[in-house]
């Protein structure tokens, strides 16, 4: 039904239809990019608005079908106008990379990566005039990125907790704090260990995981109760 209507908006003039595809385009890219603004993301709403870009590649790949579609198959000319679909998911791939930034153990930028991968499809859709997947995709994914974050609190999830211990050089260091993490249920996912024989220091650094709630505070005032710790640090 969508689809018929924007079939009969342009009455018969492509330049009128051309024009709508590139409007829908930036509106959908942009209440995307409305939202990742919101949240002060790199790529927020002037870079969602891409989705104008790639609308543009596919009517342009339409355009050398409807220019060079009628030449005979034996003609030196071959189309595919799936060829231009394909670099744009190709190059989309470049943009999304340079937003996804990782610090330590945390990756972040990995849903506006999909944000921009996803307005590209959506230029796409509406370039080639399937307006409704376009339509729908468009209102699913606005809801999603403004009502799935709301149910983090509710969703039970194991946090990482990066400790950095620094001490006396003793042998039971290690099992103190081994032993600290046993009692209060937390699994040790990585540890790695540094011992200066010259000045009697050992630095301990250790990732602790399976909690639900933040630690970081409670568990180091109970790691510097332990002999020997000089300093810990936490992120």
């Amino acid at each position: 039904m969508i689809a018929k209507i924007f079939a009969e908006l342009h009455l018969g003039h492509y330049e009128l239809e051309i024009s709508l595809r590139i409007l829908l385009a930036a509106l959908a890219g942009g209440f995307i990019g409305l939202e990742r603004e919101k949240h002060g993301r790199p790529a927020g709403l002037r870079t969602h608005l891409l989705a104008v870009g790639s609308c543009l590649m596919v009517i342009v790949s339409e355009g050398f079908y409807l220019k060079y579609g009628s030449l005979p198959g034996t003609s030196v000319l071959r189309l595919d106008p799936a060829r231009v679909a394909a670099q744009i998911v190709t190059g989309i791939g470049f943009l999304g990379a340079g937003v996804i930034l990782k610090e330590g153990i945390s990756v972040r930028g990995l849903t506006t990566a999909a944000c921009l991968w996803l307005v590209a499809g959506l230029g796409m859709s509406i370039g080639i005039g399937l307006y409704f997947p376009a339509v729908f995709s468009t209102v699913l994914a606005v809801l999603s990125l403004l009502f799935l974050k709301k149910l983090e609190p509710v969703i039970g999830k194991d946090r990482y907790l990066s400790l950095s211990v620094f001490g006396e050089n003793r042998p039971l260091l290690l099992d103190d704090l081994e032993a600290l993490f046993s009692g209060l249920k937390l699994r040790v996912s990585d540890l790695q260990m540094n011992t200066d024989l010259v000045n009697n220091h050992i630095q301990i650094d250790v990732i602790v995981t399976n909690h639900h709630r933040r630690i970081g505070k409670d568990l180091t005032m109970e790691i510097v109760k332990l002999e020997g710790v000089k300093r810990v640090s936490f992120k």
